[in-house]
């Protein structure tokens, strides 16, 4: 007996699956934050609070409504850790080691999730990210070690380590140091140059992307051999930190010694890329200052990282596509290499989705709660670049509030064309075409 296909199945996408991949790790989160024995208290968190720091996690983004240290348990922290960890790999990642057979179909999900060019080889790439990711961070909390047991004994210590260790490399601004002060970040840490830097070189290598980690793995400091992503990535993410700490240094810190001046303006130019851990107050930041974060914020990491944000590879595509018109060339181009037409069209969409969503987010943010709308903004602009940092008013939100961020912070992780393409139906391939005539911009 044949068995006749139901005309009416519908095809699950790549798209969708790591779509509801995120969607059920953050409901089982929920879930499990819920639980009595997740809380100090042992009362368990409410529903909107559970689903707030779970989504929080998962899309490595950092904002907390109760300080992490000091409101959830031991098994609540470790609930957080974990979602930390399979956010920041990425869901379907996980599916190298589950034992199965991987078909055409999970090594197409893979591919988008690392965001590889190609499918060939996915699997292998996979387990290298994994296993390197891994080492990194085990390497990351051996470093974090000596601070923490000085400050918290051997037995905490080692927790500590860990757990900053993962959330840096991860870009998730979760940590355990509200301990000495709710919400204090790692103020307390901020003349410490080891410290600082150990924290500062998981945040970038986590943020770089696995494809550039594949490069450097592969050729080394060879530069010229890079792929032409890993050159702009590199090139980028090196501009994003350098002009930025130059601005801090100079006009936001002047009242701190040299060398902590300097150090600051690292840390803080690093940061906002998405990490969202802090040295100092952001409070005590100029509007100038607090609005360049919120740049930095939006921008994010590189795709196929543990960072969320629209990508350094986006803003890159558009500032050469402007660098082209001015100069009344056709193509757009990196290195000797000519962009697609679609690349220029994907990185206009996804900045106008961005840009859009953040802006009309912190609009209704202030409007609701009555509050300024530079403080709005940086809250929503910290949840679509999943990074973390506030200005203070993430707790006094209301449920409306939160929930717009939940939307916010699930998006930046997610990616706004994997939503798209997860709800459109089709190929999207359109042969008709329509008579042409010109419109004047600018």
């Amino acid at each position: 007996m044949i068995k006749r296909q139901n005309p009416k199945h519908k095809h699950i996408t790549s798209f969708q699956i790591i779509i509801l991949g995120f969607l059920s790790v953050i409901i089982l989160g929920s879930i499990l934050l819920m639980l009595p024995v997740a809380t100090r208290d042992g009362k368990g968190a409410v529903c909107s609070d559970a689903l707030f720091t779970a989504t929080s996690a998962v899309c490595v983004t950092g904002l907390v409504i109760h300080d992490t240290a000091t409101y959830w348990s031991m098994f609540g922290q470790s609930v957080i850790l974990f979602l930390i960890q399979i956010g920041g790999m990425g869901i379907v990642t996980v599916a190298v080691f589950s034992g199965r057979k991987i078909g055409l179909m999970q090594r197409s999900t893979m591919q988008e999730a690392v965001s590889a060019h190609h499918v060939g080889g996915i699997v292998r790439l996979t387990k290298f990210i994994l296993k390197t990711s891994v080492c990194i961070e085990l390497i990351g909390a051996a470093l974090l070690l000596p601070a923490f047991i000085r400050d918290f004994g051997i037995t905490k210590g080692l927790w500590y380590a860990l757990f900053h260790s993962v959330s840096a490399f991860c870009n998730a601004g979760f940590d355990l140091i509200g301990i000495k002060e709710p919400f204090s970040s790692l103020t307390s840490y901020s003349s410490q140059p080891f410290f600082n830097f150990t924290v500062m070189a998981l945040i970038i290598i986590g943020g770089i992307g696995f494809l550039t980690w594949e490069d450097i793995n592969n050729n080394k400091l060879h530069f010229r051999k890079y792929r032409m992503q890993s050159k702009v990535i590199l090139t980028v993410t090196g501009i994003l930190i350098i002009l930025p700490s130059l601005y801090f240094f100079f006009f936001e810190y002047q009242n701190l010694p040299l060398g902590e001046r300097i150090l600051t303006s690292l840390f803080q130019s690093v940061t906002p890329r998405t990490a969202g851990f802090n040295t100092t107050d952001l409070t005590s930041f100029s509007e100038t200052g607090q609005m360049l974060i919120i740049l930095l914020m939006v921008i994010g990491g590189s795709p196929g990282s543990t960072a969320g944000g629209m990508k350094t590879t986006t803003i890159a595509v558009l500032v050469s596509s402007a660098l082209s018109v001015f100069r009344k060339k056709e193509d757009t181009h990196f290195f000797k290499r000519r962009i697609s037409d679609d690349t220029v069209k994907s990185a206009a969409t996804i900045f106008l989705l961005y840009i859009g969503l953040f802006i009309s987010g912190g609009m209704i943010i202030s409007r609701i709660e009555n509050l300024p709308l530079l403080p709005s903004l940086f809250e929503t602009a910290s949840a679509i670049g999943t990074v973390g940092l506030s200005l203070g008013i993430t707790s006094q939100l209301g449920i409306a509030s939160q929930f717009i961020l939940i939307i916010l912070m699930f998006f930046g992780r997610v990616g706004g064309l994997t939503l798209i393409f997860a709800a459109m139906k089709g190929t999207g391939t359109n042969v008709t075409k329509y008579p042409q005539e010109k419109i004047t911009v600018g």
